[in-house]
C-alpha cells in the first residue's frame, strides 16, 4: 500500500519541482543601487533582463523617451523650476529634470523663436499687463517657457497643467519635439491650478484624467516617440488610492510619480509612506515606472528609500530648492557650500538671460538669511549690483552682467512703486499746503462782494459776459438779455 501511495505521489512531486526551478532565485524587485551605478543607461541590466524574460510586465519606452527607473530627479516647482535652476540641478548630477507646471492655455498661441544670443528656444506672447507698457513703446513680450536644447533637452520632462484632452494635446505638441517626456500635473493643491479643474482637482475626476492621458499618448507621445506620465497625490484611503493608480496605469503611461501627501497637506507636514509598497506593486504589475516624492533630502536618501519601499526612483523638491548639490554623489563631493552653489547659479542665470525677479527669488532660497550679503542681494536692482553684493569680482562675469542688464533694461532709470508712492505723497503735501491760501482767497472775494456797490459791479460783469455770449453790441442790451 505504501509503495502504491509513493508511486502515485511521484508525478505530483516532479511537477512541483519543475515549477520551483522556473522561479527566480532572487526577488524581481529592481535594485536601486545597481541602477544608480548605470545612471547614464536608459535601462539598468536588472530591468532589461526582467523585461526580456517576460517575468515582469514592462511598458515599452519610446525611442526618444526616458525611463524613470533608477533615477533621482528634480521635481516640478513654480519659480524654482525655471531654466537656470534646471541647468544647476543637472550640473550637480540630477538624472532628469522636470520643468514647472505650465498651463495649457498659456502656451497655445505663443510664438516660438530661438534667442540668437543664448541659443535657447523661447515660447512668448505679447504681455497684456498694461502696467509694464507705455503708449510710446512697442508691447513687451512675455516668455512663457524656454528650453536650452544643447544642455537639457535630453533630460527634460515638460509638465503641463490641464483639464482638457484637446487643450493638453495642443499645448504639449508645441514642445514635444524638444523634450524627453510629457508629465500631467494631477497633484498641485494651489487654487490657481485646482480652480480651473487642473492639478489635484483631477484626482476627483479620474475619468477625465484618463482621457487626457490617452489623448496625449495617442496624439503627442506616439508621433514624437516620447513617454507620457502623471504625478498624483495620495487619496483619503489606501483603497481609493489603489483604485486610482490601477486605472491610471491601464492608460498606457510609462511613469507615475506619487507625492506622499494628501491634497490638504502642506509641505511642512511629514510625508506619508505607508502606501508606497502597495503603489509600487500596482505600478510594477502594469509595467509602469514608479517614482516617490516627499521629504527626500539627498540622492543617497532617495536611493535608500526607493530600495526600502520598492519604488523605481525618487524625486527631490524642497531640498534641491535650498541647495541643488543634493544630487551630487558622496564620492563626487556630496553637498557643496552655499557660496559655490550660488556662484554656479549666477553663471547659468546670466548665460540664459534669466528674468531678474526670478533670479533674486532663487538666490533668496539658496542663501542663508543671516548672512550679511543676503540683505544686500535683496536690495539689488541689477545683475551688476548682485555680483557686487556677493563679492563676485571676475572681470568677465561682471562684463557679462553689464551686457545682460542692458538687454533686460535693468540699467535704465525706472519708476518703481516706491517712486510713485513718494511722488503721490509729495503732491498730497503740496495740495494740503495750498488749501489755506485758497481759503484766504475765497474769503477776500466774499469781503469784496459784501461792500457797497459790489452787487452793481457784479451785475454789470454778468451783463458783459451775456453780451459776449449772445453777440450783443451794448451793455444795456446784454442787461436786458440777462433780465429776460
Amino acid at each position: 500500500m505504501i509503495t502504491n501511495y509513493v508511486l502515485r505521489l511521484q508525478p505530483l512531486l516532479r511537477r512541483s519541482l519543475s515549477i520551483m526551478t522556473t522561479l527566480p532565485a532572487t526577488s524581481t524587485l529592481p535594485s536601486m543601487a545597481a541602477a544608480t551605478t548605470a545612471a547614464t543607461s536608459p535601462l539598468s541590466s536588472t530591468h532589461q533582463e526582467s523585461a526580456d524574460n517576460g517575468k515582469v510586465p514592462h511598458v515599452p519606452i519610446p525611442l526618444r523617451g526616458a525611463d524613470y527607473r533608477g533615477k533621482v530627479v528634480l521635481a516640478p516647482m513654480v519659480r524654482s523650476g525655471e531654466l537656470p535652476s534646471r541647468l544647476l540641478a543637472l550640473h550637480y548630477g540630477a538624472d532628469l529634470v522636470w520643468g514647472p507646471e505650465t498651463v495649457d492655455r498659456s502656451m497655445i498661441g505663443t510664438t516660438q523663436k530661438t534667442n540668437p544670443r543664448t541659443g535657447c528656444l523661447e515660447w512668448s506672447r505679447v504681455s497684456n499687463n498694461k502696467q509694464h507698457t507705455n503708449a510710446d513703446q512697442a508691447p513687451r513680450e512675455s516668455i512663457i517657457f524656454r528650453i536650452d536644447p544643447k544642455r537639457e533637452s535630453e533630460k527634460l520632462i515638460y509638465q503641463i497643467g490641464t483639464a482638457s484632452p484637446d487643450l493638453a494635446v495642443q499645448s504639449a505638441s508645441l514642445v514635444a519635439p524638444y523634450v524627453k517626456g510629457i508629465d500631467v500635473n494631477a497633484g498641485c493643491p494651489k487654487p490657481f491650478s485646482t480652480g480651473g479643474g487642473m492639478g489635484a482637482a483631477l484626482l476627483r475626476t479620474p475619468d477625465r484624467l484618463c482621457d487626457i492621458l490617452r489623448a496625449l499618448i495617442r496624439d503627442v507621445g506616439t508621433p514624437n516617440e516620447i513617454g507620457i506620465s502623471v504625478k498624483i497625490r495620495l487619496l483619503e484611503t489606501p483603497e481609493m488610492t489603489s483604485e486610482l493608480v490601477n486605472k491610471l496605469c491601464k492608460t498606457g503611461i510609462t511613469g507615475l510619480t506619487i507625492h506622499c501627501r494628501t491634497t490638504p497637506m502642506r509641505p511642512r507636514e511629514r510625508a506619508i509612506r505607508q502606501q508606497l509598497h502597495m503603489i509600487a506593486d500596482i505600478c510594477r504589475s502594469h509595467g509602469v515606472a514608479c517614482l516617490m516624492n516627499g521629504d527626500v533630502a539627498s540622492r543617497e536618501e532617495g536611493v535608500r528609500l526607493a530600495e526600502e519601499f520598492g519604488v523605481d526612483g525618487a524625486m527631490i523638491a524642497t531640498a534641491a530648492e535650498a541647495n541643488s548639490s543634493v544630487f551630487r554623489r558622496q564620492e563626487e563631493g556630496g553637498l557643496a557650500p552655499w557660496r559655490e552653489v550660488v556662484h554656479e547659479y549666477m553663471k547659468y542665470a546670466l548665460s540664459v538671460e534669466n528674468k531678474f525677479g526670478n533670479t533674486k527669488f532663487l538666490l533668496s532660497q539658496l542663501m542663508p538669511g543671516k548672512d550679511a550679503s543676503y540683505q544686500r542681494v535683496t536690495m539689488s536692482k541689477s545683475y551688476v549690483q548682485v555680483l557686487k553684493a556677493l563679492d563676485l569680482t571676475d572681470p568677465g562675469m561682471v562684463k557679462h552682467a553689464e551686457e545682460i542688464d542692458h538687454i533686460l533694461e535693468l540699467d535704465a532709470q525706472k519708476v518703481t512703486k516706491r517712486d510713485v508712492k513718494r511722488e503721490n505723497k509729495q503732491q498730497n503735501r503740496e495740495r494740503h499746503e495750498k488749501k489755506p491760501q485758497r481759503k484766504r482767497g475765497l474769503e477776500r472775494v466774499d469781503d469784496a462782494q459784501s461792500r457797497p456797490g459790489s452787487q452793481e459791479r457784479s451785475r454789470k460783469q454778468k451783463a458783459e459776459i451775456a453780451a459776449e455770449n449772445a453777440d450783443f453790441d451794448g451793455v444795456g442790451q446784454g442787461t436786458m438779455a440777462v433780465a429776460a
